[in-house]
């Protein structure tokens, strides 16, 4: 009871600065409950004036709302399906810079992780360069005379996370309960995605560890290289790696000004990203021009392994497949792929899917490279998402927000770059190498590995599903009863909930008043 006013309460301070900032403009009423629908009236009522552009009333009240909540709307840009693709680019721009904690601080975490005080492991320690929401980042000097960054988790932000998580669940969890929308999109499985990132952002020695998976996979890559952490140093408060001394890729005058060709850096910015989704199934998920940076040998650094994507062998033939069925126009392909894959429930029809796909696809082959939208594309697709009953891939949906991201990043240096002729060389290598005569015989070496691990098991395997067939004969013969006292429960549980879900309203919407009224 305590904890669901709680919830509530921090929901409705939610609410009030979401409508004070102007952000419930961009929600559609046409496609809520009434009850809904009456809040968000009863929300524009108190909309300050002057919020903004849809474009800045979203960010500035994530913002106002603090840490936790920029992250929650950084994390909403890769779910264009949720928020819809216009919301997604406006998040996307969403700036996560805070106001940075003091020196003070940053210098016992420092004690308290290496058990002595900075000076006795640094030579030099400097004034933070960045701050974000869930830590901020110094230049430093070992004693060695290496230069380093060191990345310092914010005091306290586990418990503020922890608290700000709790009051989304529990909103999903509402949501979930009255809208069958939510439920495909899985609101509930989006928070929990976000809180597992989010646990492993928090841990730095996880994303050290991401760092270096990172650098191995890349280690042949004469264009691209990542920062390498300095594991002696590096804690699960603080990560040191080595300090990147390179120009930022949202620089293009600095860029161009150092003699870097553009087009081509450009081109290596789709084709690194697609290596590493296609070629290792691990890539960088958060590529913003912030992230990534040239050095003085004209490669690519991508620094920050806090958000990274993965994708196992089925969703990177995927991947690649999809893509070159869209290079090639091969539609009937494309289709036949999300059926292989389980995608697409199979109460549909193939060439019906096919059809769709089609719809997308033609028009990009209609019009010059330039004018193609990556964007534009993916919101066709989430549209055939739901016409066709597909269940929401987060894995895939951050791949393809990501791809949205890599475009802009590319196409700001090369306005005229073709994102389709760029990606058909990777895309092509992968395929020859995996489905061709090397990749069917390691196909099927895998394929006799997970045999012999089956039969290995098949034991108990057999030993378990006669148990299941004894208990299953036993309650055909008798049938399935509950005793009185559950049925009673679950009456009792069934009202319970009906009722807090009408109550939660009511609450919500007269914390809001009281809210108004005292602000």
């Amino acid at each position: 009871m305590i904890s669901t006013l709680a919830h509530l309460a921090r929901s409705a301070r939610v609410g009030f600065v979401l409508a004070r900032e102007g952000a419930l403009a961009l929600v559609d009423p046409s496609v809520l409950p009434p009850a809904a629908r009456g809040l968000i009236a009863l929300g524009r009522l108190i909309e300050r004036r002057g919020a903004g552009s849809s474009a800045t009333r979203l960010a500035a009240a994530l913002t106002r709302l603090g840490p936790s909540y920029v992250k929650f709307g950084q994390f909403l840009a890769t779910r264009p399906d949720v928020v819809g693709m216009k919301i997604a680019e406006d998040l996307s721009a969403l700036q996560d810079r805070m106001a940075p904690f003091p020196m003070a601080q940053a210098r016992a975490a420092i004690e308290a992780a290496h058990g002595k005080p900075a000076e006795a492991s640094f030579a030099e320690f400097g004034e933070p360069v960045a701050a974000a929401s869930i830590a901020q980042v110094h230049r430093a000097r070992r004693k060695d005379g290496t230069e380093v960054a060191v990345k310092i988790l914010r005091p306290g932000i586990r418990d503020r996370f922890h608290r700000d998580l709790a009051a989304m669940r529990f909103g999903a969890e509402l949501a979930e309960r009255r809208s069958p929308e939510a439920r495909r999109l899985r609101f509930v499985a989006i928070v929990e995605t976000l809180a597992r990132s989010v646990a492993m952002e928090m841990d730095l020695r996880l994303e050290a560890a991401a760092l270096s998976e990172f650098a191995e996979n890349t280690k042949e890559d004469k264009d691209f290289r990542v920062p390498v952490p300095d594991w002696q140093l590096t804690a699960r408060e603080i990560l040191i790696d080595e300090w990147i001394d390179g120009i930022r890729l949202s620089d293009v005058e600095a860029l161009r000004a150092a003699g870097h060709d553009l087009p081509a850096l450009g081109r290596n910015v789709i084709q690194s990203f697609l290596k590493h989704a296609i070629r290792d199934g691990f890539f960088h998920a958060d590529m913003h021009p912030g992230n990534l940076f040239v050095d003085a040998e004209g490669r690519l650094v991508a620094v920050d392994g806090g958000i990274m994507g993965r994708l196992g062998h089925k969703e990177r033939r995927f991947l690649a497949e999809i893509l070159f069925g869209f290079i090639t126009r091969d539609y009937r392909r494309v289709a036949e792929v999300h059926f292989e894959a389980g995608y697409v429930p199979p109460h549909h029809s193939v060439d019906d899917f096919a059809q769709a796909i089609r719809a997308v696809g033609e028009p990009i082959h209609d019009k010059r490279a330039d004018e193609i939208s990556m964007a534009k594309v993916l919101t066709l697709l989430f549209e055939i998402t739901g016409l066709f009953d597909m269940a929401t891939r987060t894995e895939l949906v951050m791949l393809q927000k990501t791809m949205v991201v890599v475009e802009g990043v590319a196409r700001t240096l090369d306005p005229h770059l073709d994102m389709w002729t760029t990606a058909e060389p990777v895309v092509r290598d992968w395929l020859t190498r995996n489905l061709g005569p090397i990749g069917r015989i390691e196909d099927a070496g895998r394929s006799v590995r997970t045999l012999v691990g089956s039969l290995a098991n098949l034991p108990e395997t057999v030993g378990r599903a006669e148990r299941v067939l004894g208990q299953l004969e036993e309650s055909s013969r008798h049938g399935f009863s509950l005793d009185e006292a559950s049925i009673q429960a679950i009456g009792r549980a069934e009202a319970a909930r009906n009722r807090w879900g009408n109550w939660a309203l009511w609450l919500i919407a007269a914390l809001l008043a009281w809210i108004l009224f005292f602000d």
